[in-house]
């Protein structure tokens, strides 16, 4: 992927580095806050990876030169005053050394809107995805690939079916829950986000709106 930066408004402090924030291109989740100089930053943008500058081993470091859990960078940007930049990136792995998926661990979470819980199941499926916890069913799917995810989407869906028909509310809330679910791990699979789902959507409401 061809990442555009202009390198040279980059504003870098007095010691020659940039705050970098790295985020989940799909979730959305804040992985970690890490520091660049520009020679990583050079390197992040040539090799389409996250590199960054070790302040305590005062040494540049690949992200995921030793464990693997690289992160494939799909766009950087700069805030309105060029001192801070934004990373988004598809992680491999988690983004943590602690093998967390990311480095900020969730307190206390409320809901702000009516959605929100779609928003925070798609960070709990990239977290699984990331750690693949012993145990855990979402791991399950991811480790048996997509044909069982996507085994998993058709009888989902077959499920919502027999419900509808069978008229009974709870059961359709039910076996609708279970598809979403499905379908967001599918999502994540593929390494689509939640959000070209709802862009797509909204450009036919655009499209076909006054005609409806």
């Amino acid at each position: 992927m061809n990442i555009e930066l202009d390198c040279s408004a980059v504003q870098f402090d007095e010691k020659g580095l940039i705050p970098a924030i790295v985020q989940d291109a799909d979730s959305k989740e804040v992985l970690t806050l890490a520091y660049m100089n520009d020679q990583s930053l050079q390197k992040t943008v040539e090799t389409g990876e996250t590199w960054f500058w070790s302040r305590s081993r005062n040494e540049l470091w690949h992200k995921g030169a030793t464990s693997g859990n690289t992160q494939k960078v799909t766009a950087i940007r700069y805030d309105c005053d060029q001192d801070a930049l934004l990373i988004q990136v598809r992680p491999r792995g988690p983004a943590c050394h602690t093998g967390h998926y990311s480095c900020f661990q969730k307190g206390e979470e409320k809901l702000h809107d009516r959605f929100a819980i779609l928003n925070t199941l798609e960070q709990v499926i990239a977290t699984r995805e990331a750690e693949r916890p012993e145990k855990s069913y979402t791991t399950q799917l991811f480790e048996e690939g997509v044909d069982t995810i996507l085994k998993k989407v058709g009888e989902e869906a077959t499920e919502v079916v027999i419900a509808a028909k069978n008229r009974s509310s709870e059961e359709l809330a039910w076996e609708i829950s279970d598809l979403i679910f499905h379908l967001l791990v599918l999502l994540r699979e593929q390494r689509l986000s939640l959000d070209c789902v709802l862009a797509e959507l909204e450009k036919r409401h655009r499209k076909q709106g006054s005609a409806r």
